[in-house]
């Protein structure tokens, strides 16, 4: 049995929202996109990738794949699919010119999660009052983090922590991360946008998720607390409870 609470938010500097969710319980499959791009273009671009990944999976029904390799591989075309037909909108009309986004999906079937990433959307995975970041950023620090340029210290104020290297619709290919753990009863997933990671600390976080509320108030309670702190970005959550 699954528990589901969601919540996008604009934040409190922004006039609009370029963060898109989309929640599917019964196939148990879970989007959480940010896009990027001026005016309304990243608006467009997360809402894009999130109705088609809806009408990929309506078509092309996931419960249908036999394999984690072959979840792997659905997975793969369908953020191509994606990848192509943002860039494509991207590159035909010049009020779009360089729009793209984030993505950051997952899947759960019987005793394990599936989760796609491209970008800095995040997925966490809560377990015995632990906090884990399963996902890596697609960004320019991280990529610095990783190779030892800075320290994690650095990392949180560095002037290009914003800087994506990787996003749906941003090139002519895509290459998305692909994860695959076992759940257990008590599991939460977390599925984010930056604008909730970056207002608040991994501690503070975590308190939240581990409130004993339902998980419709844990995200509001969240997407609250993101913006008490600041609410600079656009805020969502999925918050996924394994029963």
């Amino acid at each position: 049995m699954i528990s589901v609470g969601f919540k996008t938010d604009k934040g409190r500097l922004r006039n609009g929202n370029e963060d898109a969710l989309f929640v599917l319980p019964e196939q148990q499959l879970y989007v959480v996109a940010d896009g990027v791009g001026g005016h309304n273009s990243g608006e467009l671009a997360s809402r894009m990738v999130a109705g088609y990944i809806a009408q990929y999976a309506a078509l092309n029904p996931v419960s249908s794949v036999d394999s984690s390799r072959g979840l792997k591989r659905y997975f793969k075309t369908c953020f191509e699919g994606a990848n192509e037909l943002v860039y494509r909108k991207a590159c035909s009309e010049r009020s779009n010119l360089g729009m793209a986004t984030t993505c950051v999906l997952c899947y759960l079937r019987d005793d394990s999660a599936y989760v796609v990433n491209v970008g800095d959307s995040r997925a966490y995975l809560i377990r015995d009052s632990v906090l884990r970041q399963i996902t890596q950023d697609h960004t320019k620090v991280q990529a610095m983090l990783s190779e030892g340029i800075i320290s994690g210290v650095e990392a949180l104020s560095h002037p290009d922590r914003n800087m994506i290297t990787r996003a749906v619709g941003g090139e002519e290919t895509v290459e998305p991360d692909f994860f695959h753990f076992e759940v257990f009863p008590g599991d939460i997933i977390l599925l984010c946008t930056d604008g909730l990671y970056g207002e608040m600390s991994s501690e503070r976080l975590l308190e939240i998720v581990e409130s004993g509320d339902s998980m419709h108030r844990v995200a509001n309670n969240l997407v609250d607390e993101a913006n008490r702190k600041g609410g600079r970005d656009n805020i969502s959550v999925i918050c996924i409870k394994i029963q």
